[in-house]
């Protein structure tokens, strides 16, 4: 079963929101490992595997879950720097965002975003939208 395990990235500042995913993830019985980064930057470092206070990301079956609004790098500023590199711009994005602006929505989809979901307001709907999309990934055949 190895080979079904999931990585899955969580680029997200707000700790409410990282405490929200870890939680569903629980309640969900979600198992794949779950790696976190605050913003952009750290997000490449550790994809890249230089990050020196994280364990890097296992090569294989990598997910994105992408917050927009973020200090240091955005996400959409992400997206550009990820899109452009030939080791990374392979691995499937979700955005998970609060912004319902149809610019960002946009511009997510510019950059080859596999979904774009606004995050739910109540915790059970929050739970279910983690449990689904960990279940669609988890099925796909993945790199």
């Amino acid at each position: 079963m190895k080979e079904k395990v999931l990585n899955i990235l969580l680029i997200e500042d707000d700790e409410v929101d990282v405490m929200n995913v870890k939680r569903a993830f629980k309640k969900g019985n979600i198992l794949n490992p779950l790696y976190i980064a605050k913003n952009g930057l750290e997000a490449l470092a550790l994809l890249r595997g230089e990050s020196n206070s994280s364990p890097s990301i296992p090569a294989y079956r990598r997910l994105i879950l992408l917050d927009l609004n973020m200090p240091r790098m955005n996400g959409l500023e992400f997206l550009e720097v990820l899109r452009k590199d030939p080791d990374l711009k392979t691995i499937p994005v979700v955005v998970l965002t609060t912004s319902d602006e149809d610019r960002d929505r946009v511009e997510a989809y510019n950059y080859n975003v596999a979904g774009y979901i606004l995050k739910p307001v109540n915790f059970s709907n929050f739970k279910e939208t983690m449990i689904t999309l960990n279940h669609y990934w988890t099925l796909s055949e993945m790199l």
